[in-house]
């Protein structure tokens, strides 16, 4: 029999003391009544001899200390798992959301996952097509791969993870894909633009959909990833889908840990934020991955806004360090309005030659991608020379790269949020854009690639 505890000593904020208590265990699950007799569930956070510290999910608004009971359930924050979940949309705590019937559980899993064995472990190869160019071509997607898109404050990234959860998929596999989708402290306004477009374009019946909302308690928001990786892990490793991970907004996550922090009264760290900040986080994008005799796997996009467009703040910066490269947008091409405004230049994806190149895409991933990059680099260049200088400073082939720079951002990266581009649309695109160039300038391209996709190419 579960014992209850009438003896909590202190309530500050979302966190609860509760005293003389025995057997008690890190992360076990709490559960407490009111005196009206609601129920609230929690989380142990710390134990100290007899004094253990918990963490209420729906907040401590309430509480009467004197006639308030609390049950140590003995396990972990669990989320019951099955099949049935694709299709349906449920809070930050795992409980449906959609007016659907409960979930019959196949198995209860613990939400803090379990450690995969370094050694167990492959390693991401295979390209997932986004149908966005400059993803696809220039910082390829890889599966099993991390790989975070910074924003900042009222920069598109919501419709960048719409046009993601819609179209993307993996090329020459059969396998199943699935998609899931966990808003972490987004406005209701926001929430209900991911709904309507997942229902509109049919993404829903792929997507398993974790939304906690702004005015949901905070301490949901640190629940509400792992509940979404659970189910991606159990959807990858024991039903062999591949799974698409998008978690937005992660800012809103961790000024959700400075905020326990804070209440727990811990030494503060950069900003404000926990010490353990990098660590807390490595927990959830580890979570990626493939593992070796296993089909499925799990792709991470997590969604960031760095506070003012900082990418020194230390959510940015830790993320950086853990994931394999970043997706910036650029807040110059969101005001000339170019959608989506994928900044190429500094945006990285560190896996991006493991899924390119015969086989996987095509053989001319890697050098187009090279060239465009290397023209674009120069092509900006350019136009902030003529600004300074204005255009009769600049030389013949200059002006060349400047007009590939323009043309390269109003075709290119300028798609859209509704058009959805194949890999092989993307490739020849930039091809038509090189063919801007003069053939001495193609010099990160073979000469038999150039005769094969420009025949009338002429130096």
């Amino acid at each position: 029999m579960i014992k209850e505890y009438k003896t909590i000593g202190e309530v500050v904020g979302p966190l609860m003391a509760v005293d003389k208590v025995s057997g008690v265990k890190y992360e076990e699950l709490i559960e407490v009544r009111l005196q009206n007799g609601e129920l609230r569930k929690g989380q142990v956070l710390e134990i100290q001899e007899d004094k253990a510290l918990v963490q209420i999910f729906e907040g401590t608004a309430g509480i009467n200390l004197r006639d308030s009971a609390v049950r140590f359930l003995g396990h972990p924050l669990e989320l019951g798992v099955s099949e049935d979940m694709i299709g349906r949309v449920f809070d930050g705590l795992g409980r449906p959301k959609d007016n659907g019937p409960e979930i019959l559980a196949e198995k209860m899993l613990d939400i803090n996952g379990e450690v995969i064995n370094p050694m167990a472990r492959d390693y991401p190869d295979e390209f997932i097509q986004t149908g966005i160019s400059s993803i696809d071509h220039l910082n390829t997607l890889v599966r099993g791969q991390k790989l975070p898109v910074f924003s900042g404050s009222g920069l598109p990234h919501k419709e960048l993870a719409a046009q993601i959860s819609r179209q993307a998929t993996v090329l020459n596999a059969d396998d199943d894909f699935a998609v899931v989708f966990a808003g972490i402290g987004i406005t209701f306004e926001e929430a209900e633009y991911f709904m309507e477009d997942f229902r509109k374009t049919g993404a829903i019946d792929r997507s398993v959909v974790f939304m906690n909302l702004a005015n949901d308690p905070a301490i949901e928001r640190i629940a509400t990833p792992r509940m979404a990786l659970t189910a991606a892990e159990y959807l990858a490793y024991e039903k062999g889908m591949h799974v698409l991970v998008i978690m937005t907004d992660m800012t809103n996550y961790c000024e959700a840990l400075r905020e326990i922090s804070a209440a727990r009264r811990e030494v503060p760290g950069r900003r404000g934020y926990p010490g353990y900040l990098y660590t807390n986080l490595a927990t959830l994008y580890e979570r990626a991955g493939r593992i070796k005799g296993l089909k499925g796997s799990v792709t991470q996009i997590p969604i960031l806004t760095m506070p003012e467009d900082d990418k020194t703040h230390p959510i940015p910066d830790l993320t950086g360090y853990i994931t394999e490269g970043q997706i910036i947008l650029s807040r110059e091409l969101y005001k000339s309005g170019i959608k989506p405004p994928i900044d190429v230049l500094p945006s990285l994806s560190r896996l991006k030659d493991k899924g390119t190149g015969a086989g996987k895409t095509r053989k001319d991933h890697a050098a187009t991608m090279n060239q465009l990059f290397s023209a674009y680099a120069q092509g900006k260049q350019a136009k902030e020379l003529a600004v300074v200088l204005g255009d009769s400073a600049l030389s013949e082939v200059d002006k060349i790269y400047a007009k590939f720079a323009e043309r390269f951002e109003a075709e290119y990266i300028d798609q859209g949020y509704t058009t959805n581009r194949d890999i092989f649309e993307t490739l020849d695109l930039g091809w038509k854009l090189l063919d801007i160039l003069p053939r001495t300038e193609l010099k990160r391209i073979k000469d038999e690639m150039i005769d094969e996709y420009l025949p009338d190419k002429k130096v």
